[in-house]
Parts: C-alpha cells; sequence; structure tokens
C-alpha cells in the first residue's frame, strides 16, 4: 500500500487514483495464484519422459529442469512429480536406482518405446494448445506489466502516470487486435 505521504507527493491524492491501483494490485494478484504449476497429470508425466530420455536423473533433478527450462514459468510440485514417477515405474516405463541416499530414475526398454512413439513435443515449450504451459508466459507477462504499471503510479509524476495510462490503453488495443487476426 502506498502511503498518504506519497498520495500526496505526486499529486494523486483521491481522485481516483488509489481505487485504479488497487484494481492493478488486485489483478497482479489473480495472476500469481493463476500461474505456476498448472500442468496436468499427462503433461507432467511427458516431461518426465522426456527428460529421462535424455539421461538418469532424481526427481529434484526433474523439477529444476522443467524450471530451467520453461524459463521458469512452469515448476512442478514435487505432490506431482513423484507420484508420477511412482506411476511410470508401475507402468514398467521407468526404474529406480538408489545412489547416495536419492532415488536414480532411468528409462527401461519400455519407456525408451513410448518415447520414440510420442510426437516429440515437449510440453515446457510454447505450442498451438492455449492450454499447454507453454502459455504460462502469458500470466507472467501480465503480472510483470502490472508491478510496472502499480510502480509507476505508486511514485511516478502525474505526467509520467499519464504516459502509463496512454502505454497501457495502447497495449490493451494491440492485444485485442491480436485476437481480431486470422
Amino acid at each position: 500500500m502506498r502511503s498518504s505521504h506519497s498520495h500526496q507527493a505526486n499529486g494523486s491524492g483521491s481522485n481516483g487514483m488509489d481505487g485504479m491501483w488497487q484494481a492493478v494490485d488486485d489483478l497482479r494478484s489473480r495472476f500469481e495464484k493463476r500461474s505456476g504449476t498448472r500442468a496436468g497429470r499427462g503433461e507432467v508425466r511427458s516431461a518426465v519422459l522426456a527428460l529421462l530420455a535424455e539421461k538418469p536423473m532424481h526427481g529434484y533433478q526433474i523439477i529444476r529442469e522443467i524450471e530451467d527450462r520453461s524459463s521458469g514459468s512452469w515448476k512442478p510440485s514435487a505432490g506431482s512429480v513423484y507420484p508420477t514417477l511412482q506411476l511410470l515405474a508401475d507402468e514398467g516405463f521407468i526404474s529406480a536406482e538408489e545412489s547416495n541416499g536419492r532415488k536414480i530414475y532411468t528409462l527401461t526398454e519400455a519407456g525408451r518405446e513410448d518415447v520414440a512413439d510420442a510426437d516429440g513435443s515437449v510440453p515446457w515449450e510454447p505450442t498451438g494448445n492455449a492450454s499447454g504451459p507453454g502459455f504460462a508466459a502469458l500470466p507472467k507477462a501480465g503480472i510483470e506489466l502490472a508491478q510496472a504499471a502499480s510502480q509507476v503510479g505508486r511514485s511516478g509524476t502525474s505526467k509520467q502516470v499519464q504516459e502509463a495510462v496512454t502505454v497501457l490503453e495502447e497495449a490493451r488495443r494491440r492485444l485485442y487486435s491480436i485476437l481480431a487476426q486470422d
């Protein structure tokens, strides 16, 4: 929240700016709740198989790799990765071996065949499917935009705030024009 001092410093006072910036903060919090792990079980499964096709890994390595390869837009929880690993082991697609107190997972022959039969896409990369984790980049960009707009609203001059409003209005128009394209 802004202090009353900053309200007066940028001249916004109680002319509706507080409500606008509260709305931006609310939007940001909604995006933050939506972002993160939103992938379905099938996507976790295909990600695990794709990574293990490259090399044996332990569970935490798999989580880190997915996060790294998705540029931070998808970080599956241990609660989704470890049950998936157990299911894949039960199905005979992977095997686990203890090493230095950790289970290292490796593809079995059946797992290699399953990966070879897959379409080759990996769930951490953007695809044409709007529900895939690659599209988590959109809410992340929205959060970052809301944070920047909120910062201008909190500490910018009246002129800077007006410039930011103009930029945001243009961005909104351009986003809708994207949807209007074939």
